[in-house]
C-alpha cells in the first residue's frame, strides 16, 4: 500500500487548497481513505474520511461545512477540497487507508503536506 499526498502550501485565511491522496498497492473500492492533520505541539486528529465503497463521508466538527472530501476512484485518488481556511487549519496534512471502513484500522499512511495558513 503506497499513499502520496500533494497539494500543500502557504496561503492567506479565507483562501483554499485541494489536497490529494494518490494510492497505489491495493484495491481501491475496499478500502476507506481518511484525512488527519498534527499541528506542532498538538495531537493528530482525524479531519474528514470517506468510504470509497459507499460513499459515506464522515467530517470533524471544525471543518464542517468547509472541507469537502471526494473521490476518483477511476484514478485511485482521494480529494480534499478546503475553502474558508483558518490560520488554526495550519498543520501537516496526512491521508491514511483504512480496509476495514473509516475509523477501523488506519494501518497505511503517506508521508504528509505541509498546510499553512497566514493571518
Amino acid at each position: 500500500v503506497q499513499l502520496v499526498e500533494s497539494g500543500g502550501g502557504l496561503v492567506q485565511a479565507g483562501g483554499s487548497l485541494r489536497l490529494s491522496c494518490a494510492a497505489s498497492g491495493f484495491t481501491f473500492d475496499d478500502y476507506a481513505i481518511g484525512w488527519f492533520r498534527q499541528a506542532p505541539g498538538k495531537e493528530r486528529e482525524v479531519v474528514s474520511c470517506i468510504s470509497l465503497s459507499d460513499g459515506d463521508t464522515y467530517y470533524a466538527e471544525s471543518v464542517n461545512g468547509r472541507f469537502t472530501i471526494s473521490s476518483d476512484n477511476a484514478k485511485n485518488s482521494v480529494h480534499l477540497q478546503m475553502n474558508s481556511l483558518k490560520p488554526e487549519d495550519t498543520a501537516v496534512y496526512y491521508c491514511a487507508a483504512d480496509p476495514g471502513g473509516c475509523g477501523i484500522d488506519f494501518s497505511s499512511w503517506g508521508q504528509g503536506t505541509q498546510v499553512t495558513v497566514s493571518s
